[in-house]
């Protein structure tokens, strides 16, 4: 048995009927979404008040742990790059986390946040946690790939960017 019912918001087009399965659908990503943004906010947030990690050099620095890494990673030269300005490096990925998180639970330009999450997924697990044997033990990975269903739906409810859509449609005077 089938139940269907007719929706204007939820519906690809005005009058068009689906299913509850269809309907709920919409919302799988939801629960990533929060996970990630939060993660990543949180993840930010606690290397920019972290005094130990925003230093060249040190325990707990993203200078040493850098350095920890360079021979074991992917892309040694990644990381020879980031320990021309450790600090900087750090600065960078903590704004990028605060940026890709924020964008991400808010749904703000949510495929873009997702890609900007991606990168730094990718960034992190060629470098910092490449060595992790066996590889599932790296978390890095893991985050890269639950990044990739947000890079590819972007966030269809919940999000400004749905508000912004829904805008333009009721702007332009039609539901498609």
């Amino acid at each position: 048995m089938t139940h269907s019912f007719r929706t204007d918001t939820h519906a690809p087009y005005y009058g068009e009927e689906r299913s509850w399965r269809d309907s709920i659908s919409q919302y799988a990503l939801v629960p990533l979404r929060i996970f990630l943004g939060v993660t990543f906010i949180y993840a930010g947030l606690d290397k920019l008040t972290d005094s130990a990690f925003m230093k060249s050099s040190g325990s707990g620095s993203v200078g040493d742990l850098m350095r920890s890494v360079r021979d074991s990673s992917a892309i040694p030269a990644l990381v020879d790059l980031s320990l021309k300005n450790p600090v900087g490096f750090g600065y960078a990925i903590a704004f990028g986390e605060l940026a890709v998180g924020i964008g991400t639970l808010l749904g703000i330009l949510a495929r873009l946040a997702a890609l900007g999450g991606a990168l730094i997924s990718l960034s992190l697990w060629l470098t910092v946690s490449w060595a992790s044997d066996p590889y599932y033990y790296g978390n890095d990975l893991a985050y890269l790939m639950a990044w990739l269903p947000l890079v590819l739906a972007g966030a269809s409810v919940f999000s400004v960017d749905a508000a912004l859509r829904a805008r333009r449609r009721h702007r332009a005077g039609g539901y498609r």
